[in-house]
């Protein structure tokens, strides 16, 4: 089985979900979508691969928005088609973070700035933690969709939607591939700054998810493995 997983910014490692992939015999490629140089200058032309290709597709997050065409349009819209397409045809998509934003406005939900951003460890109210635990999982997002029309809503919190299933897509509004060193990635290209403007310490934040990361780790693995079995059917 090979699965494809679009890493929209440089600073996007696979983490555990990416080694769980792995540990069920997928053959993984890994799509970057913004290279470093053109990270300030994002809305580059982009030619994605054919999703037909593979049986399962995985969006990860961005620093971008799922709704500003102006920023990254050029390749945002292309990329909302080809989701569209492969959800819709029944085709596998774990969508995360601007993954799931992407999956809820293809389909025809929206996305927008939330009243409310998520920075940090969270947990969620699930109505299948079986699929998607409570956690904590980690969150780092300024924007929240809505869910879309004929996908059904399984787990929220107070500030956002959390997750929803659409035919075989599981889209997720957490970071379940987070671990420390993606956290240090991020906060090296700007979200230390992001951090401190919310008030919270990212020294502190990051040594909280080294601690976390061995609970997270069989988290997200439970998850995996309950999407690709229930969901997806590929396992």
């Amino acid at each position: 089985m090979k699965a494809l997983v679009i890493q929209h910014d440089h600073v996007s490692p696979t983490g555990p979900v990416g080694r769980r992939l792995e540990h069920h015999g997928f053959e993984i490629t890994e799509f970057l979508v913004v290279p470093e140089d053109k990270f300030s200058t994002p809305n580059i032309t982009v030619e994605f691969p054919n999703f037909d290709e593979f049986d399962l597709i995985v969006p990860l997050g961005a620093p971008w928005g799922a709704w500003d065409n102006d920023c990254i349009g050029n390749w945002l819209e292309p990329e909302l088609e080809l989701v569209k397409s492969a959800v819709a045809a029944g085709k596998p998509v774990l969508g995360i973070c601007f993954g799931g934003q992407l999956i809820a406005r293809a389909m025809g939900g929206s996305v927008g700035r939330a009243p409310q951003f998520e920075i940090g460890w969270t947990t969620i109210w699930s109505d299948r933690p079986e699929l998607v635990p409570n956690g904590p999982w980690f969150q780092f997002h300024y924007d929240r969709f809505t869910v879309p029309p004929g996908a059904v809503e399984i787990a929220r919190n107070p500030a956002a939607p959390q997750a929803f299933i659409i035919n075989k897509t599981l889209g997720v509004q957490f970071h379940p591939e987070l671990e420390a060193p993606g956290l240090k990635g991020w906060l090296d290209w700007g979200g230390a700054g992001k951090v401190r403007e919310a008030g919270l310490d990212p020294e502190i934040m990051l040594a909280q998810t080294r601690a976390e990361d061995p609970a997270a780790e069989q988290r997200t693995y439970a998850l995996v493995d309950a999407y690709l079995k229930d969901i997806a059917g590929l396992i």
